[in-house]
């Protein structure tokens, strides 16, 4: 699944062809993925200017102007926005079967929402009452927003018995994080996967909020990580998953310790919460 980085990358490509462009016509061709698109979706689009692109954990917001409505694009599983024309990698392009929804722009570029495996979806939902819907209540502080800090994390953790690894990737507790980006951040900070949410304590808390922001950082610079899906609009390939210290390189030496830990065994993987993680223990304490 596309996480903020991938979300924020498409975001980011999506800005210099979409942001103040009219939508000439649009195409809806299915009845929806997830959750079906809202009905005379296509009618609604045609002829509106957006104004502005956002995002919101792992949600992309759409707004227009003269309206309070905003489409949210979820990319699920395997989605993506792929450009052709203007601004796109590719002039020529007929769209495929798993192109389900078509805009044309008054700039000469197309935008096609292409999702094999149709776990992603296409709501409209009034900005102003976002924070209220059940896509968005609850949701945790933005990792790279000013109102994440140690502080507010330890706070979050607090009395939590799961494991850090669980609980960051807790939508409720910091918004956007998934398996390959908590990895990395854990890594960086010297934590334990296994260690308890709730025994991180002030001093790790700043230094892994610290991790987070950076390992986001540096893979949005670098596109994302494409390992199965994720393309840029443009039609590139995401290259942080060349950066990876520790994910998916089980057996692998450790980065840090290799020639300086005599005891460390190498990368070793764990499942948590069904999912693979990837630690040190000689490292992450």
């Amino acid at each position: 699944m596309p996480e903020l980085p991938e979300v924020e990358t498409v975001r980011r490509g999506l800005i210099p062809v979409l942001q103040g462009r009219r939508i000439l016509r649009a195409e809806v061709r299915r009845k929806g993925l997830r959750i079906p698109f809202p009905e005379g979706l296509e009618d609604w689009l045609t002829g509106r200017r957006v104004s502005a692109i956002t995002r919101r954990a792992k949600y992309m917001l759409v707004g227009f102007e003269a309206t309070d409505e905003a489409l949210v694009v979820h990319l699920g599983m395997s989605g993506r926005m792929v450009v052709t024309g203007a601004g796109g990698a590719n002039l020529e392009v007929a769209p495929g079967l798993h192109d389900h929804v078509i805009l044309e722009t008054d700039g000469g570029a197309r935008i096609l929402f292409n999702d094999a495996r149709r776990f992603g979806m296409m709501t409209l939902v009034k900005r102003t009452e976002i924070d209220a819907h059940p896509l968005f209540a609850g949701l945790g502080p933005e990792p790279l927003g000013p109102a994440f800090t140690g502080p507010v994390l330890a706070d979050r953790l607090a009395g939590k018995i799961t494991p850090i690894k669980s609980a960051l990737l807790d939508q409720r507790v910091v918004a956007g994080l998934g398996n390959i980006y908590v990895c990395e951040a854990l890594y960086r900070a010297g934590i334990s996967p296994r260690r308890k949410a709730a025994n991180i304590g002030r001093r790790r808390a700043e230094r892994l909020v610290r991790a987070i922001q950076a390992v986001l950082s540096e893979a949005i610079e670098a596109g994302g990580s494409s390992l199965r899906d994720h393309r840029q609009p443009s039609g590139e390939l995401g290259y942080f998953q060349h950066n990876f210290a520790v994910y998916g390189r089980e057996g692998a030496p450790c980065p840090r310790c290799a020639g300086q830990r005599s005891g460390c065994a190498g990368i070793r993987r764990l499942v948590q919460g069904g999912r693979s993680t990837f630690y040190c223990p000689e490292l992450q304490r």
